[in-house]
C-alpha cells in the first residue's frame, strides 16, 4: 500500500496517550478496554472468542494476517472485540486454508482497527499503567486529541460491567457425542467457543448447552452427568445469576468443571472474592503451577479479573473444605479452586486451547473421571 493511499487513524488511551497510524478494518471508531495480547498465532481464534467483548485487542506479535482468514477456525458466529491493534499486517496471506484476508474480514464485520502502531512501546505502556479504556478512530470520526479523548472518557469501564448476558446464546441447543453417548453434560453459555463442546464431545459426551438466565430446574431438566461453567466476558462480581445458580448445583453435589469466567463463578459460590487485575493474562504462553504435582502446564488465557486467595491456601466454604490449586508463578495469582467434599474443580486457563497450547486438554479427562466416579 503506498502511502498517498494509507488512511490515518489514531488510538487514543484514557490517560490521554495518543497513538497514531493507519486504518485497518473498517473505518468508524469503537471503545472499549485495552488489552494487550501475547499469543504468536491464532489471531482469529482471538477475534471470535467471546471473552474478548467490548475489549480492544493489541497484538504483540509484530506480524498479524498472514495465514488470513478460513471459515473453519472460528470460535463463534461473530468477531467479538471492540477494536483491534496492530503492528505490521500482512500485505498478501499466505496459507492454503485461507479464504480473504484478515483486514476484508474485519471490514466485512464492521471492526475498527489500527496498524502501523509501535506495539512494543504501546504494550509497555499498558503494563506500567495498567489496562485502560480507549478508542479507535480513522475516516470521519477522526478528530482533534480533546474530542476524541472525551468519547473515550465517556464509554463505560470494564469494572463492573455485566457482559456475559450479551454473548451467551439465544436458545439452548445439542453437541452431540462423537460415538457411544458416554455422559450428558449441561454447559452453562458465559460465552463459550465453539472448541469446547467439541473436546466434550471427543470424549463421548453429549453437550447441552445452555443461556445464561437458565434456571435450576432448566439445568436439571436435561438429566446431566455433569454441569460445565464456560468462559466469558466481563466482571465476575456481576455474576450474581450464575453464583447462585452453582451454589444450586454444588448443593446437589453433581460434578461441575468451570474454566476461566466460570472458575471466579465457583470461587464466588464458595465464598471467595474477585478483583481487577493491572493488566491480566491474555495469550497462550501462560505457565500454571499445580500446587499437588508442582507439574508445571504452559496454558492460554484470557481474563482481566481473578480470585483473591494464595497458592496452596485451604479454606471452609458453605460447601465443605475447598483449596487454591493452581497458580501462575508470575505472578501468584490464583489459576484453580478444587472442592474436597463435593465433585468440583476449575482452572482459570482455558484447557480447550485452539490453536494451542495443548498442555491443558487432560483436564476435560478429569472431569469425565469426576462423573465416572458419581455414576
Amino acid at each position: 500500500m503506498s502511502t498517498a493511499t494509507r488512511t490515518p487513524a489514531a488510538l487514543v488511551l484514557e490517560d490521554g496517550r495518543v497513538f497514531r497510524g493507519s486504518a485497518y478494518g473498517a473505518l468508524g471508531s469503537k471503545f472499549g478496554e485495552a488489552v494487550f495480547c501475547t499469543g504468536m498465532t491464532g489471531y482469529q481464534e482471538t477475534l471470535t472468542d467471546p471473552s474478548y467483548h467490548r475489549q480492544i485487542v493489541v497484538q504483540t506479535a509484530p506480524q498479524i494476517g498472514n495465514t488470513g482468514w478460513n471459515d473453519e477456525d472460528d470460535e463463534s458466529s461473530r468477531i467479538w472485540v471492540s477494536g483491534y491493534v496492530v503492528r505490521d499486517p500482512a500485505r498478501t496471506p499466505s496459507n492454503w486454508r485461507s479464504v480473504r484476508t484478515l483486514d476484508s474480514e474485519l471490514e466485512r464485520q464492521g471492526i475498527v482497527g489500527i496498524s502501523e502502531v509501535d506495539t512494543r512501546m504501546l504494550t509497555r505502556h499498558l503494563r506500567e499503567r495498567g489496562a485502560m479504556r480507549a478508542g479507535v478512530f480513522s475516516g470521519d470520526a477522526l478528530g482533534e486529541d480533546g474530542a476524541m479523548l472525551a468519547e473515550v472518557l465517556a464509554s463505560p469501564a470494564m469494572e463492573g460491567a455485566d457482559l456475559a448476558g450479551e454473548v451467551s446464546t439465544a436458545k439452548p441447543y445439542v453437541v452431540k457425542a462423537e460415538g457411544e453417548t458416554l455422559f450428558r453434560v449441561a454447559a452453562l453459555d458465559l460465552g463459550i467457543k465453539s472448541n469446547t463442546p467439541r473436546m466434550m464431545s471427543k470424549r463421548g459426551i453429549e453437550v447441552h448447552v445452555l443461556p445464561l438466565p437458565s434456571t435450576i430446574e432448566d439445568l436439571l431438566a436435561v438429566a446431566p452427568d455433569g454441569v460445565f461453567l464456560s468462559n466469558g466476558p466481563g466482571d465476575p462480581a456481576t455474576a450474581d445469576h450464575a453464583t447462585e445458580l452453582t451454589k444450586a448445583v454444588l448443593g446437589r453435589e453433581i460434578p461441575l468443571f468451570g474454566i476461566c469466567f466460570g472458575n471466579q463463578i465457583l470461587g464466588r459460590a464458595l465464598g471467595l472474592s474477585t478483583y481487577k487485575m493491572r493488566y491480566g493474562h491474555r495469550g497462550m504462553n501462560i505457565p500454571v503451577i499445580d500446587v499437588d504435582t508442582r507439574r508445571v502446564a504452559i496454558t492460554a488465557q484470557n481474563h482481566g479479573f481473578a480470585l483473591e486467595g494464595t497458592p496452596g491456601q485451604r479454606f471452609e466454604s458453605p460447601f465443605g473444605a475447598a483449596r487454591i490449586s493452581h497458580y501462575c508463578p508470575n505472578d501468584d495469582t490464583v489459576e484453580g479452586v478444587r472442592c474436597a467434599d463435593v465433585p468440583a474443580f476449575s482452572v482459570q486457563y482455558h484447557p480447550e486451547a485452539a490453536a494451542g497450547p495443548h498442555d491443558a486438554a487432560p483436564l476435560f479427562d478429569e472431569f469425565t473421571s469426576l462423573m465416572e466416579k458419581a455414576k
